[in-house]
């Protein structure tokens, strides 16, 4: 590692000058700014951002943490937020948790040990021990795609029962009078949520509870919605109507139903959640409610750099909730004059 003293022997100048050359350069003439600047690009040298925080107790990286990197819906949060960071000068350290309290725990006391400008984080441990015990560094934090009490610091997701109560009704609509609701663990909110609006629906239509059959899968993944569209091929009576917790899920479940010769939305009519781009080009493309991925992405960077900012001492908790819309699309709609 070349070092800022290298740099400073070789153009025969003291460490100070180098250091303004590189952090204030109207304040050196001209021609020993140019010398410096020749040897720095000679040697390659790259200032330690780790040494600077150090000095100035700020860092310009933000984390962010998701539950799976391979969902697109994540993709698109972190573009969100990588675009209003870049607009401040700021770096996006993505990690991923992989839905695993434990990872994300590990995850946490990195982002500590880095001593990173703020955390977002999509959590995984829903009983919020995890970040109880990051709360301790004082590290401002902001989480996404749930709702927390504004004790505990500023949150940005989307009103996931409106989104499945939107789901719901959109098949019911259809005719439909009992459907299925396949998720992911059920000790993820987002699951939960969208179960709840999901039987909202059913109530406000005067449908009982049993009405909507359930099937929980291990992950929110398109292996498990394949998985999931098993069961509900196994299933008497056969539904007609499903409703997915995300759009891989829904996916998963085309695959498995196009396999077994099961039409959609012939047979069975399917609806995800999320609309991410996949969702569209299935070959059935696929219904979907929509979520605002990237702006909850950029509304949840805006507030970290808000709270971590100049600004800082006027900066209040927020609790932003944004709302979902559906997107029809062919394969939930059953009668060919829609």
């Amino acid at each position: 590692m070349v070092g800022i003293k290298d740099v400073a022997r070789q153009a025969g100048v003291s460490v100070g000058t180098v250091s303004n050359v590189i952090n204030r350069p109207e304040m050196v003439a001209e021609e020993t700014r140019a010398r410096v600047q020749a040897v720095i690009a000679q040697l390659g040298y790259v200032r330690s951002e780790s040494a600077r925080h150090l000095r100035a107790g700020r860092s310009r990286i933000i984390a962010l943490l998701v539950l799976d990197m391979a969902n697109p819906f994540f993709a698109d949060v972190a573009a969100g937020a990588e675009r209003a960071a870049r607009q401040e000068g700021l770096g996006v350290m993505l990690c991923n948790s992989a839905q695993s309290p434990a990872e994300e725990a590990d995850y946490l006391s990195l982002f500590a040990e880095q001593r990173v400008r703020g955390v977002l984080i999509i959590p995984a441990d829903t009983s919020g021990r995890n970040l109880a015990d990051f709360r301790r560094h004082g590290i401002p934090y902001v989480v996404v795609d749930r709702v927390v009490s504004s004790a505990e610091g500023c949150s940005v997701s989307v009103d996931d029962i409106t989104g499945g109560a939107l789901a719901a009704r959109h098949l019911l609509a259809q005719g439909h009078r009992e459907l299925v609701y396949v998720s992911g663990p059920m000790h993820l909110s987002q699951c939960r949520d969208r179960c709840t609006g999901a039987l909202e629906a059913l109530r406000e239509a005067g449908l009982p509870e049993g009405a909507l059959r359930r099937i929980e899968g291990e992950r929110l993944d398109v292996a498990a919605g394949r998985d999931a569209g098993a069961r509900l091929l196994g299933m008497t009576p056969r539904p007609t109507a499903v409703f997915c917790a995300n759009d891989l899920l829904a996916l998963g479940v085309l695959q498995a139903l196009f396999a077994a010769g099961v039409s959609v939305p012939g047979d069975m009519a399917l609806v995800g959640y999320d609309d991410i781009e996949f969702a569209a080009a299935a070959a059935v493309p696929l219904t979907s409610v929509r979520q605002p991925a990237a702006r909850m992405g950029q509304t949840a960077a805006d507030l970290l750099i808000e709270e971590t900012g100049e600004e800082a001492g006027s900066h209040r908790h927020q609790r932003i909730v944004l709302r979902p819309e559906l997107v029809v699309r062919d394969s939930s709609i059953s009668s060919p004059h829609h």
